[in-house]
């Protein structure tokens, strides 16, 4: 196994970590958002934000449909 970096804090442990668990997903396109502190404080679950962004776009659909 390599050494680790010269920078690496000791207090750091990858030992249980698993190489590539995300880049299935991250090769599919996953989008990561970050959310600002105040939004994040309203919207706890990745559940709950993705039903606030699926209703506001169901409102603007149903927006542009009536112009």
């Amino acid at each position: 196994m390599p050494e680790p970096a010269i920078d690496m804090r000791k207090e750091y442990d990858f030992s249980k970590g698993v190489r590539g668990k995300y880049a299935k997903k991250y090769k599919a396109g996953t989008n990561i958002v970050l959310l600002d502190p105040d939004v994040a404080k309203v919207f706890k679950t990745p559940t709950s934000v993705n039903q606030a962004l699926r209703s506001l776009a169901k409102i603007i659909k149903a927006q542009k449909q009536k112009a």
